[in-house]
């Protein structure tokens, strides 16, 4: 088949920087078999084309992207006919992806990956904040001939607007991310770590404030913190005043080579988030053997209690007392690390792959 994917970027020439993982992942595996075309509208600024895990890219960039987009898919389609186009993230590429396959009169499927389905008010986040994104969600998810999702909150969340859709979870390269069998904790103070861009989603605040608590309660811990800092020093300007200097190290952006050592030595991941759809470094920690605990947010809420400890959404106390838990439990971390193994290693990239290829054959086939 020939396929046109459209996303918003996560496909830097560069293969390593400014990428999404499992994007590369997904691509590399159907680009194996189908002629793949990736339509990316942020990448870069200006408008490029390269090759990248066996696909074409060709970016966009900025001014009146969608609809040079979907001329862009016209075009292509031109040169070889499309057999379906599909977005992964809703929003703008949705609105692309749905627009150009019913101009070129081809079947359409979206992936809802991000916050497209939500309103944080408090914090300017989210498709469904305004009526034009409500409309466009509304209008664009109906006109799909399939919708997926990664996780069981955001299938639940499409429900309730009245929308079927597909749980397909993003899965990890195992190639490039190998299993690692969890491991018992080391002498010391237990080591903690947070992936995650500094942003208001992440909601870092929350994870501060819960290991203030812990260190308030004499618990000897490390966190890491790793992700690009879009609050410009916001956080660790907290973390001070929180009293955490010296327990707490910001580490700043990591490629996937440099996070994989990192993430070996931590004894549990903590996550914070207001909202995931997935999130992708809870399934590469499982994958690496490291337990995790967090707010009720996408996977982690469909792992509590079996593989993983959740809690209420910007609940710093319960966050605290559910990573003190852990740490006190062996046996707990240990049978919370193997069961979100064997979740994460049996939804892997293949298995996305596999999904995303049955759905393809069936629109197809339903097409004649």
């Amino acid at each position: 088949m020939k396929l046109a994917l459209v996303v918003p970027g996560g496909v830097d020439r560069s293969g390593e920087f400014r990428v999404i993982p499992v994007l590369l992942a997904l691509i590399g595996r159907l680009a194996r078999v189908h002629e793949v075309h990736v339509f990316a509208l942020h990448q870069e600024a200006v408008a490029g084309r390269w090759e990248l895990a066996g696909a074409t890219v060709h970016n966009i960039g900025d001014g009146w992207t969608r609809l040079r987009a979907i001329a862009a898919i016209r075009a292509e389609h031109r040169r070889a006919p499309f057999d379906l186009v599909q977005a992964i993230f809703s929003g703008s590429c949705s609105l692309v992806a749905v627009a150009a396959a019913k101009l070129l009169r081809r079947p359409s499927l979206v992936h809802v990956a991000g916050g497209e389905l939500v309103a944080l008010h408090a914090i300017g986040y989210g498709g469904r904040r305004k009526w034009k994104g409500r409309l466009r969600e509304a209008v664009v998810l109906r006109g799909a001939d399939i919708v997926t999702a990664a996780s069981a909150p955001v299938i639940d969340a499409l429900a309730a607007l009245g929308l079927e859709a597909r749980r397909v979870p993003l899965g990890v390269d195992l190639r490039g991310w190998s299993p690692l069998a969890p491991h018992g904790r080391g002498a010391g103070p237990a080591r903690l770590i947070h992936v995650a861009s500094l942003n208001r989603v992440k909601d870092q605040p929350t994870l501060l404030r819960a290991l203030a608590a812990l260190a308030r309660a004499g618990l000897a811990f490390r966190m890491d913190i790793v992700g690009v800092d879009t609050l410009h020093g916001e956080m660790e300007r907290l973390a001070c005043r929180l009293g955490l200097e010296g327990r707490v190290r910001f580490h700043g952006f990591k490629t996937q080579r440099e996070l994989r050592p990192m993430m070996e030595s931590a004894d549990l991941l903590v996550l914070s988030s207001l909202h995931e759809a997935g999130p992708l470094v809870l399934l590469e920690a499982a994958v690496a053997g490291v337990p995790a605990v967090g707010t009720a947010v996408g996977h982690l809420a469909e792992w509590t209690p079996a593989a993983a400890l959740a809690v209420p959404v910007g609940d710093w106390a319960a966050l605290a007392g559910a990573i003190s838990r852990v740490l006190a439990d062996e046996a707990l971390r240990l049978r919370l690390a193997a069961a979100a193994q064997c979740r994460a290693i049996r939804e892997d990239a293949d298995h996305t792959a596999r999904a995303f290829e049955t759905l393809y054959l069936r629109l197809v086939a339903a097409r004649g």
